[in-house]
């Protein structure tokens, strides 16, 4: 089995928790200080930039493993 399937799930609970982590950072430093609706577009802003830095994370790994592959064989 691949090893990336393998560490899929704890992948997928580490960036829910970081997502979670995120929105609740923001609703502490900003909640009550601005509308609601900025609150969101906050919460919006956060999420895409830290998917975006998981995605980036997750690319190198695979780049990683890749390239440890083609050494051993």
């Amino acid at each position: 089995m691949n090893p990336l399937l393998k560490e899929a799930p704890v992948y997928l609970v580490v960036a829910i928790g970081s997502l979670a982590i995120m929105v609740f950072f923001v609703h502490a430093m900003v909640g009550g200080l601005v509308s609601e609706r900025t609150e969101y577009i906050l919460y919006a802003a956060v999420c895409a930039i830290d998917l975006t830095a998981m995605g980036f994370m997750a690319r190198d790994v695979i780049k990683r493993r890749k390239a440890q592959e083609r050494q051993e064989n």
